[in-house]
């Protein structure tokens, strides 16, 4: 019996300033799965990462390398690039977890390749490991009302009451990555994708 790996890698920016910020939901998603497992994560300075690894039960178990960069979103390409070399994931092994302005709060889609659509996070990563040629989880955060800068919404503190939404949200991510490594693709996209 063989175990296939995927690389799972929350998108977000490391330390308390940013915690309970928009743009750090794939970081709580990330958690969650750890969390399920028992796992935790232990910083890795080579990497540039907080890693964690968990297998997922089943027939077929599939181990799941779980990070969460140490570096900014804008140089997440760096990190994901050094732990798919030393764990020998391919690209289109790697999912990364992030939020999406163009979908509303509660939305989530899942797909494999594409461009960056904008996201920093996605820019590193095609830029380092040399395509797009990966799967995303894409949590919908909506945009901003009124003259509030993108980059000002994303990187605001939440208010409580958006924060448990946030947590409900990354819980539905984890969910869609079980499924998508067990499952594939298509039948992720039917359960998930709304």
């Amino acid at each position: 019996m063989t175990e296939s790996t995927f690389l799972v890698v929350g998108l977000g920016n490391p330390g308390p300033a940013y915690e309970f910020t928009r743009h750090n939901v794939g970081f709580w998603a990330v958690a969650d799965l750890a969390d399920r497992y028992g796992s935790s994560f232990s910083l890795n300075t080579r990497q540039r990462s907080e890693v964690a690894s968990v297998t997922l039960p089943g027939p077929a178990p599939v181990k799941l390398v779980l990070a969460r960069p140490t570096t900014y979103m804008n140089d997440s390409g760096t990190a994901v690039k050094a732990i798919a070399a030393f764990h020998k994931i391919a690209p289109d092994h790697v999912v990364a977890i992030h939020d999406e302005l163009d979908l509303d709060p509660a939305q989530l889609r899942v797909k494999f390749g594409g461009g960056d659509n904008g996201h920093n996070g996605l820019k590193s990563m095609r830029a380092h490991l040399g395509t797009g040629d990966f799967y995303r989880v894409r949590v919908g955060i909506g945009r901003p009302v009124g003259r509030q800068s993108a980059a000002d919404y994303v990187l605001s503190k939440m208010k409580p009451a958006q924060v448990d939404e946030m947590r409900v949200d990354a819980a539905v991510a984890a969910d869609a990555v079980e499924a998508l490594v067990r499952e594939g693709l298509v039948a992720t996209q039917n359960r998930f994708n709304s």
